[in-house]
């Protein structure tokens, strides 16, 4: 069931337009329901698109606000400004990631050398444990990249405290499935669960909600931990400044380099990007230590193709698929690239390959709706959430796609 997302901006647009009509009242009323594989009829599955950017939130929250006021959408915008706010957090805490990548690191050391540890990590991989509902999203999730978000709290605390599973194998399975898995929102929640985003408070999966929401599908009595207790971590890091956009000169010899975090550039060539080639940059690689789903990668690789086929007459020459800064370093050389240009890569695996590179500086504007909403994820949600009625203010005039 992996088809239920084409990987083109023409499925995704019509995506949007069959979901705007249930942006309002039917979301609020049933969006926290789990229907069932091929039943998530009533939340947007935008997701994957907006993780990419081949929909940017923009296009999105307009096309709500010219159906819905803002009163009447207020839950699913509020799901928008989500994952926003989780990228502005991490933006201002990178090592969190750094951390995560070496938990997960440690926690896979163990799983090689426990062979107690290695058979039931691969039992909840495989949805092979004792617990219905929690086979049922695993294979889910693996045969379709998505998961309903009420499910994903559900799974991620039945791992952590049920199963007792290190957290970061079960955010890192996340990773090398979900079509819109992210190191942002995919690494803080997975912290939230456990109690370690919001210290001291943690989600606990019960069986009662479980049947509510899945309308008796599943009914997991006396098989969940109980009033788990929150695992314990290091304090959050000292926050930094939020991220300053770069510039770029329109009269140097540019390359364009175009990434899996931000697949319109719709806004770079109006800001005056006349490309002499364009390069797509493939960071899967980074995503885990493991192999990433094939499933996904061809995800992945098919709306960079899509991106790269609708704006040909734009980009100059295309090379696909470069994987390391030595390889992007290279390509840069072979075109007397003065300049690299592309949008601002946040905190994750193609950041830190495009700060690697060397040969030519490597410009990176940052969208005008990241630099107005990320200087406000300071804290929680609901203070960032004051925030988001200014924010719409300000979405008139930006650019979209």
């Amino acid at each position: 069931m992996a088809d239920m997302f084409d990987p083109t901006r023409t499925a995704a647009l019509e995506k949007l337009a069959n979901f705007v009509p249930k942006a309002g009242r039917e979301y609020t009323s049933h969006r926290n329901y789990d229907y069932g594989p091929g039943r998530h009829k009533s939340v947007s599955t935008l997701s994957p698109y907006i993780r990419h950017r081949v929909l940017t939130e923009e296009e999105v929250l307009q096309a709500v606000l010219g159906r819905f006021s803002a009163s009447s959408a207020e839950k699913f915008i509020q799901e928008v400004y989500w994952r926003t706010y989780w990228k502005g957090w991490l933006e201002m805490r990178p090592a969190v990631w750094g951390a995560y990548q070496q938990g997960l690191s440690g926690a896979w050391d163990q799983v090689q050398t426990q062979s107690g540890l290695r058979a039931e990590w691969e039992a909840a991989c495989k949805g092979e444990t004792d617990i219905d509902c929690f086979n049922h999203w695993a294979k889910e999730l693996v045969e379709t990249g998505y998961l309903h978000n009420h499910a994903r709290m559900w799974f991620a605390s039945i791992w952590i405290f049920t199963l007792r599973l290190p957290w970061e194998l079960g955010a890192d399975f996340f990773l090398r499935h979900l079509f819109d898995g992210d190191p942002a929102s995919n690494t803080l929640s997975w912290r939230w669960v456990a109690g370690l985003q919001t210290q001291g408070k943690n989600y606990a999966a019960r069986a009662a909600n479980i049947s509510k929401y899945t309308e008796g599908r599943f009914s997991p009595i006396h098989q969940l931990t109980s009033n788990p207790e929150s695992l314990h971590g290091a304090p959050h890091p000292q926050r930094m400044d939020a991220p300053a956009s770069d510039m770029f000169d329109p009269s140097k010899r540019n390359a364009l380099l175009l990434h899996e975090d931000d697949l319109s550039p719709k806004w770079l060539f109006d800001m005056g990007l006349n490309p002499v080639a364009t390069a797509t940059v493939d960071a899967t690689a980074g995503i885990s230590p493991l192999s990433v789903s094939p499933t996904l990668h061809r995800f992945k690789t098919s709306l960079m193709q899509d991106t790269t086929s609708r704006w040909s007459d734009t980009l100059g020459e295309v090379t696909h698929g470069l994987t390391s800064a030595d390889a992007i370093d290279a390509w840069a050389k072979s075109y007397d690239a003065e300049q690299l240009v592309t949008a601002y890569a946040p905190v994750g695996p193609t950041a830190q390959v495009l700060h690697d590179v060397q040969s030519v500086p490597v410009i990176k504007p940052i969208r005008r709706y990241d630099q107005a909403a990320w200087p406000f994820a300071t804290a929680g949600f609901f203070k960032f959430k004051a925030k988001i009625p200014k924010l719409l203010g300000e979405l008139k005039g930006l650019q979209a796609a």
